[in-house]
């Protein structure tokens, strides 16, 4: 990540650009592909107003702090926090993405009329709506073989991705994971 300073109307002491640096260098536990990252940080004094004004922009995000306090320490500590809550809510917020958390699989029975000639219409019977259970693929199978279904959709729990598992004319299974 790279972290590029600006000072206005006074001189930093080389303890306030390593304490700084220190500090803004911690957001990048929270940046995937931390090469791209860019922050900005701008260190300002108006009167006895010490104010602080971070941009962070990389792959998919773009978060920017303000704060100002009387001291120049506690404003780099007040905008770390309000940089690091914005930055836990975009992480947590792309877990839960991937995760798929709180998804819903709707499954529909489709009956084929074939009663109009040369003209086949589907009429939809039943729909379900259901929230896949997460499972590692083996506990899928020995679900699916003990059920007597013909297939079984599931929330992977190895790859946090919907897959369903299916069972092949030879008894064997299948499994379509979409996200490969």
């Amino acid at each position: 990540m790279k972290i590029t300073f600006n000072f206005k109307n006074f001189d930093p002491s080389d303890h306030l650009r390593k304490y700084a640096r220190e500090r803004f260098g911690k957001l990048g536990k929270f940046i995937t592909g931390t090469d791209d990252a860019e922050l900005q940080v701008n260190l300002e004094v108006e009167k006895f107003r010490h104010i602080a004004d971070v941009v962070l922009t990389g792959k998919n995000v773009h978060i920017s702090a303000r704060e100002d306090s009387e001291d120049m320490y506690s404003t780099v500590d007040l905008v770390w926090d309000k940089l690091e809550s914005q930055m836990r809510k975009q992480r947590d917020k792309d877990k839960s993405r991937r995760k798929g958390a709180g998804d819903t699989v709707r499954m529909d029975v489709i009956r084929f009329d074939d009663g109009n000639v040369g003209a086949r219409k589907h009429i939809i019977e039943r729909t379900d709506h259901y929230e896949p259970k997460p499972m590692v693929v083996e506990e899928a199978a020995l679900q699916l073989e003990s059920s007597g279904h013909e297939f079984l959709v599931f929330l992977n729990a190895e790859t946090e991705r919907i897959n369903v598992i299916y069972r092949r004319k030879n008894e064997d299974f299948g499994l379509i994971d979409p996200g490969v």
